[in-house]
């Protein structure tokens, strides 16, 4: 059974940062394939970020060029380095991962869910 921890989520102002952390309680190669999503009130729970096990990575418009998702092997921890943070990036995090190689946005693809970890940007 792998266990995903998420950890780095807070309160912070525009334009601020925040540095989110995953760490998986399984060796890296069983979960080559991970990713962040994200679920704001009232709406669906979308991709933000993914890793394939190519090293491929893929973002979600929204956040092009703010966020960077990243891998320590090492460590069996998942990142999202989130810069330029805005009120809309206000919702809970999640980190998930799952035994296949792609790096994908979807949501069903995923085995492994964290708990999550709440993200909150004022004005």
């Amino acid at each position: 059974q792998v266990q995903l921890v998420e950890s780095g989520g807070g309160s912070v102002q525009a334009g601020g940062s925040l540095r989110l952390s995953c760490a998986a309680s399984i060796y890296s190669y069983s979960t080559p394939s991970m990713a962040w999503f994200r679920q704001a009130p009232g709406k669906e729970r979308e991709g933000v970020a993914c890793l394939g096990s190519n090293g491929r990575t893929r973002y979600t418009d929204s956040v092009k060029g703010r966020f960077t998702i990243s891998k320590d092997n090492a460590l069996n921890t998942l990142y999202l380095q989130m810069n330029s943070l805005e009120p809309e990036d206000t919702a809970m995090y999640y980190c998930a991962a799952d035994s296949g190689t792609a790096c994908s946005m979807y949501a069903v693809l995923y085995n492994y869910w964290g708990q999550g970890t709440q993200v909150t940007v004022s004005s």
